[in-house]
């Protein structure tokens, strides 16, 4: 082999080791990664079903007939459907119906008064501010509900509005805790004897959402 050859084959090879060094420099091509969506936005529209128990008190005025305290447990069930109107904006109607062992505690001074059970009819306004499964809503509407004295048992109507909180955790079900005020009115005119209960309850309970649309 002559020098030249020798030459021209060193020269080769070192521009073919120089060729792989700078492609061994040569940032490294990835695959793009792949594009994740965000879960989709829950959805209130639907009917739904549930349970929920806590407990009751008298309101200021509460009782035509004496003072005393009034107070005790109330647990029952509900139902209703949620129309979500916008991302941010839920309306629906529920009813709900309540046993109780709400009654006065009077003593020798006045009848006991007791409200074995209450029911009510109302339009909820809610609100998806921070989370789709998170409502805040308003509620108000027909209340009715059963007083019993000494000397009667009578059904009683008026009014009920409060307010409270949804979570949905899982895709079908609920929790929530809501407030009410109620105004079971003198629907009879007996005077200031009339039973007239007003009273404050608080209650936690579940749903479960039967998602037919």
């Amino acid at each position: 082999m002559s020098i030249n050859n020798s030459l021209s084959a060193i020269a080769i090879a070192a521009a073919l080791a120089a060729g792989s060094a700078q492609a061994a420099d040569l940032p490294s091509h990835k695959a793009a990664p792949e594009f994740a969506p965000p879960p989709p936005a829950f959805s209130w529209t639907g009917f739904y079903a549930g349970l929920n128990a806590g407990g009751g008190f008298k309101a200021d005025g509460g009782f035509g007939l004496g003072g005393g305290d009034f107070s005790g447990v109330v647990g029952g069930g509900q139902i209703g459907y949620n129309y979500q109107l916008s991302p941010l904006f839920v309306v629906g109607l529920e009813t709900d119906f309540q046993g109780t062992s709400l009654s006065t505690n009077n003593g020798w001074r006045a009848p006991q008064v007791s409200l074995p059970w209450f029911g009510t009819v109302r339009g909820r306004l809610g609100f998806t501010l921070f989370d789709s499964r998170l409502l805040v809503y308003g509620t108000g509407g027909f209340a009715y509900g059963e007083l019993n004295t000494p000397w009667t048992n009578d059904t009683h109507t008026g009014w009920t509005a409060g307010g409270g909180v949804e979570w949905a955790f899982l895709p079908n079900w609920s929790a929530k805790v809501e407030y009410l005020y109620t105004d079971l009115e003198n629907n009879n005119n007996w005077g200031w004897a009339a039973p007239r209960a007003k009273f404050h309850t608080v209650r936690a309970g579940v749903n479960y959402h039967f998602n037919l649309f």
